[in-house]
């Protein structure tokens, strides 16, 4: 586990804080009882350095080639992440296996909405992720565990009752002309979809946690990371785990997978996060990911932080600025257009992996909340699950280059609450949730941590 300030430390230093108090009053004062300051009974700073709990943790393999620039370990907020290779915008995270009526899959775990089980797996903590099922039973699968034969050590395998289809062929076919018309697509046709009993979000049966877990892949090997006929389309390579009966006693294995992320914007700051399943055709065409229409129906349409929610909001743009070397472009028509959006991902793509990373040819969405943030209030509002909220610049903002590069929640939403003249929903509507939504794990920040947002939310914008 790698030491840094985040939301599992946070609410551990919280959680501590408020109950030595208590520790100390128990023992009657100073005598009996443990020492103010110290559940253990010393004092303050006799616990292990952070130096020594980094040198003691388990170390994480090498995983990206030599010469490939990488992101510093402590701007992962996804712990168990091997790490994320900025020359690929990739990550590479460990691989779990499961099965489908005898077939092989392999998922990722990312979230978990319990905080202890968040912690030992070194994923996000989202505790929105308690509400999915509601008003949606099959939002969350129940699934079944069961151990490998011959694993004395390692973990046991997941038994799904729904999975993805990767074999079709993902179509992006741009509008009808270039530019402000790329955008919406004349056709979209997803890479993966989901079958009918299939969400990346389950619950073991006998437990009450739910993780996010989406299934990447299925097969026992010749992983088709090209074109994709059985990974998903945002798979750039994978590396099987070993097997047990031929691992050294005691260890374990695991193999991994390496995704390829997407670049969006939280509080200011330039963050990434992964994309693995939409609700619509049109948004996983878009997305890279799997369309899972199931999902349309979680918990609920516009309720953001709301009672019973399982969304967050995320802020996307039809027609902002274009351009490769345009630090204002923004938007899905910069995705098509800039982006190469209707090209195939892979390791062999270089020019596609250049365009998303050396050139920001992603969208460059506004997440509402990020686990980093240090308000309590918002980083546990926190959730993977995002609510599309579509904007789209007037004419006159467009004409007028106003349409420029938007980077916070608060400010955005201040300027849809105060120039309508400037900003609507499609097509001049009213502005909002677009109907559908994508699951988006959060996984690093480039620069600086997103912590705060940069204005003041102006009274209606926030719950």
């Amino acid at each position: 586990m790698r030491s840094k300030v985040n939301m599992k430390g946070l609410l551990a230093a919280m959680a501590l804080a408020l109950a030595i108090p208590v520790v100390a009053g128990c023992g009657g004062g100073d005598e009996g009882g443990a020492a103010q300051g110290s559940p253990t009974g010393g004092s303050e700073g006799d616990g292990p350095s952070e130096e020594l709990l980094n040198e003691r943790s388990s170390p994480h393999p090498k995983f990206a080639p030599e010469g490939h620039k990488t992101l510093p370990d402590e701007k992962v907020v996804v712990e168990s992440a091997l790490g994320v290779n900025l020359t690929n915008s990739s990550v590479t995270l460990p691989l779990h296996k499961g099965k489908f009526k005898g077939q092989t899959v392999w998922y990722v775990i990312t979230e978990s909405s319990d905080f202890g089980l968040a912690n030992d797996l070194d994923v996000n903590f989202a505790p929105k992720l308690a509400n999915m099922s509601i008003g949606c039973p099959k939002c969350v699968q129940e699934v079944t565990m069961s151990g490998t034969p011959g694993t004395l050590f390692g973990e046991a395998t997941v038994n799904f009752k729904g999975i993805p289809n990767f074999k079709p062929r993902r179509i992006l076919e741009p509008g009808p002309a270039a530019g402000p018309n790329a955008f919406p697509p004349a056709q979209a046709q997803p890479g993966a979809v989901g079958d009918a009993n299939y969400s990346p979000f389950f619950r073991i049966k006998g437990s009450e946690a739910v993780y996010n877990a989406p299934i990447i892949a299925v097969g026992d090997g010749n992983f088709d990371v090209d074109t994709h006929k059985n990974t998903a389309d945002r798979v750039l390579s994978i590396t099987p785990p070993i097997a047990a009966d031929k691992t050294p006693p005691g260890q374990f294995k695991p193999g991994t997978v390496e995704m390829l992320l997407v670049r969006g914007r939280e509080a200011g700051q330039e963050i990434f996060y992964m994309s693995t399943e939409a609700s619509t055709p049109q948004a996983a065409t878009l997305e890279r990911a799997t369309s899972v229409p199931l999902l349309q129906k979680a918990a609920f349409v516009g309720a953001d932080d709301f009672l019973g929610s399982a969304r967050e909001r995320i802020f996307l743009f039809t027609n902002g600025q274009t351009g490769k070397d345009n630090p204002e472009s923004q938007g899905l028509t910069h995705l098509i257009e800039d982006g190469r959006n209707d090209e195939d991902a892979s390791l062999k793509n270089r020019a596609l992996l250049d365009a998303l990373g050396k050139n920001a040819g992603d969208a460059q969405n506004i997440l509402g909340d990020f686990p980093s943030l240090a308000d309590p209030r918002h980083a546990t509002a926190y959730s993977p699950l995002w609510d599309a909220q579509i904007g789209e610049w007037t004419d006159k903002a467009v004409k007028e280059g106003l349409n420029t590069r938007q980077d916070d929640e608060n400010e955005l939403l201040n300027l849809v609450k105060n120039r309508p003249d400037l900003i609507t929903g499609p097509l001049g509507g009213k502005y909002g949730a677009g109907n559908f939504v994508i699951n988006c794990p959060t996984i690093a920040f480039t620069k600086e941590e997103p912590v705060i947002a940069k204005v003041t939310p102006e009274e209606g914008g926030q719950f």
